[in-house]
C-alpha cells in the first residue's frame, strides 16, 4: 500500500467504514509508515470531530450533546 492508499483509507478508518480485510492491510501499513501514518490520522480524527460538531441536530437533546461532548472528551484524553 502506497502512503496515499493508506490517507485515503485512513479517512474511511476513522469513519468506521473499513472492512475486516482492508483493516488487517491498514493496520500493516500504518506500521510500516510510523509516525507520518499517526499524524496523519490524528489530523483525520481532528477533521471528523470539527465536522461533526458543526451539524445541527434536527431536534436539539440534552443526552445528544452530552453524549458527544463526552466523546470529545474522551478522544482529547488520548
Amino acid at each position: 500500500m502506497s502512503f496515499e492508499e493508506f490517507q485515503n483509507a485512513a479517512r474511511l478508518y476513522v469513519i468506521g467504514a473499513l472492512e475486516p480485510e482492508e483493516t488487517s492491510e491498514f493496520e500493516a501499513a500504518r506500521k510500516e509508515f510510523g509516525q507520518p501514518a499517526e499524524d496523519y490520522i490524528t489530523e483525520c480524527y481532528d477533521m471528523h470531530e470539527a465536522f461533526a460538531l458543526s451539524l445541527r441536530p434536527a431536534k436539539s437533546s440534552d443526552a445528544i450533546k452530552e453524549r458527544l461532548m463526552s466523546m470529545v472528551r474522551n478522544r482529547g484524553a488520548k
